[in-house]
């Protein structure tokens, strides 16, 4: 198996166009590591398993030093059947520091070398460096049991752990920089002492790491708090200008209990929607821009709260008549028994031939498997509409490899990135903090398949991470037109770590940009046509953001 991670595909980054064999008048010295393990990436995808593996030798050889390289290699040369330089690189993974032993458990790529008398030692090898690695960054002292009100020791613990960790990863304090975070570590100890529930301290938390402005720095509460904090009624509420409307149903009961698309929220147990929303909402939301912030203010965590307490709204219906309803909040258990999730691929045929390809998310890699199932039918449409709106992300790669449809120059150039590059050494030399990254990747495509007719991508503030990185190698490959609102603004590669009593956080690590180098991580990708939905279309059940995209792949 190809290892490849999530947000940032470390194998799929490469430096240079990518063919489909080498060419002959070219030697594997003239090329550089990364432009070799290119190369292979495209022979293991050809099953090609010995050549793949030469490749990857070729690019530890030419300087890599990633424990993967390695690995991939150790899979190449095990499918190829060539068990000693499989078993070598294998060896060579673990020396280099692989310690993924749970993919080492279960990657079929390497079954024809399990018997080898070497893999024993290998294996108790990673384990070691996985165990060494736990020890020192996931300390069981953070993983303490819930409890409804933890002590003030595990609660300076954790704060001092999420202090600790944003400081020394976080990428992001360039966009926020008038905030001091040491000051307000120090001036939270006592906030958190003061709390008198996990539940308050959660919150807190999260108020702390939302001065981040971040998408990807988050802070997530104990299960056992999810049907206090995180239960919803079974409908959504969107911000419409400056008006909060009822955008769509989950349970179409609802309706019968006079609730309805369209009706406008004015009052949440008796408060203003935007007085609730400011006071009791907005502080505890990491976003990255207004846009990100507005959505998970008032659509994803609005009506958020405990479910053994009704909320009281005040409607107004489209007619200007004001109502009161009491609706109930889902546990986690109803919501999970309902599974309401959406698709992760839709497509639908519209007049003229047009292909709607709805792709709903990149965490796995089903809305692209299910794309190529019906690219046969797809490649007839006279256009295609791509409508990741809403996306909340997942892995690049799996949209990355759908906009290799669309070219037939074997590579996409995707997005450019840099992480922090901390040295304590230089920091006690008083040298400054660099970076480490890249500039310039192509992401190798498969071949075979190649869409020229016009196409349009459909996007908006929900569409976050991943299918930003959609949307912004679509962008730069130039290839059409993106048709709707700003997206999130937020992706990159998120670090992930335990707090006491079960919860957990996130900060980001890693900063894209498009490949030229401009930032959109804070800003959003600014569409082409800018089109947005209406109270009205809400209320009509129209698509004016679909009608102008079909529209311009029409002209």
């Amino acid at each position: 198996m190809r290892l490849l991670f999530l947000f940032f595909l470390a194998s799929g980054l490469v430096t240079s166009a990518v063919s489909q064999s080498l060419p002959t008048d070219v030697s594997l010295t003239e090329l550089s590591a990364e432009e070799l393990e290119a190369e292979a990436q495209v022979a293991y995808g050809a099953e090609r398993y010995a050549e793949a593996g030469r490749l990857y030798q070729a690019a530890l050889d030419a300087g890599s030093t990633e424990s993967s390289t390695a690995y991939n290699g150790a899979c190449s040369f095990a499918l190829a059947g060539q068990t000693e330089p499989a078993i070598e690189l294998l060896q060579m993974s673990a020396d280099l520091g692989f310690m993924k032993v749970d993919l080492l458990g279960r990657d079929t790529d390497l079954d024809s070398i399990r018997d080898h008398p070497r893999w024993p030692a290998i294996e108790a090898q990673m384990k070691r460096t996985a165990a060494a690695h736990e020890r020192m960054w996931n300390s069981e002292a953070m993983r303490t049991p819930y409890a409804e009100n933890l002590s003030d020791t595990e609660k300076v613990a954790g704060l001092a752990r999420l202090w600790a960790e944003t400081k020394y990863n976080f990428v992001n304090f360039d966009l926020v920089e008038e905030l001091d975070w040491d000051s307000l570590f120090v001036a939270s100890i006592p906030r958190v002492q003061a709390t008198t529930s996990t539940a308050e301290y959660y919150q807190v938390m999260q108020h702390i790491v939302a001065q981040l402005k971040d998408g990807h720095s988050n802070v997530y509460s104990p299960f056992p708090l999810a049907d206090v904090l995180r239960a919803r009624p079974a409908f959504r509420t969107r911000l419409v200008g400056d008006q909060v409307v009822v955008a769509y149903l989950q349970d179409s009961t609802l309706a019968d209990q006079g609730i309805r698309v369209g009706q406008e929220v004015l009052e949440i147990d008796g408060t203003p929607v935007h007085e609730y929303a400011a006071a009791h909402v907005r502080p505890y939301q990491s976003a990255s821009t207004l846009q990100d912030l507005d959505v998970r203010t008032y659509e994803y965590a609005l009506l958020a709260g405990d479910a053994s307490k009704p909320i009281a709204l005040t409607l107004r219906e489209p007619d200007g008549t004001v109502v009161t309803r009491e609706v109930w909040r889902e546990t986690n258990e109803e919501r999970r028994a309902a599974d309401r999730s959406s698709p992760p691929f839709e497509l639908k045929w519209l007049p003229g031939n047009v292909a709607h390809v709805a792709v709903n998310s990149f965490s796995s890699s089903a809305s692209y498997d299910a794309y190529m199932d019906a690219y046969d039918e797809i490649v007839k449409a006279s256009a295609i509409v791509f409508d990741v709106r809403n996306n909340g992300g997942g892995n690049s790669g799996y949209g990355w490899n759908i906009l290799c449809t669309l070219t037939d120059a074997g590579t996409v150039q995707v997005s450019s990135w840099y992480t922090r590059m901390y040295r304590p050494a230089y920091r006690a030399w008083g040298r400054q903090e660099g970076i480490d990254g890249e500039d310039e990747n192509n992401w190798g495509c498969a071949g075979g398949q190649h869409y020229a007719g016009p196409v349009a991508v459909l996007t908006s503030p929900r569409t976050f991470s991943a299918a930003e990185d959609f949307a912004v190698v679509f962008d730069a490959m130039d290839r059409g037109l993106l048709v709707g609102e700003k997206t999130g603004g937020s992706t990159g590669q998120p670090l992930f770590f335990e707090l006491p009593g079960g919860g957990g956080a996130r900060v980001t690590t890693k900063r894209d940009r498009y490949p030229d180098g401009r930032d959109f991580v804070g800003v959003g990708i600014i569409p082409d046509i800018a089109v947005a939905p209406t109270v009205e279309s809400l209320r009509a059940g129209t698509d004016p953001v679909l009608d102008a995209a079909i529209e311009a792949v029409q002209r």
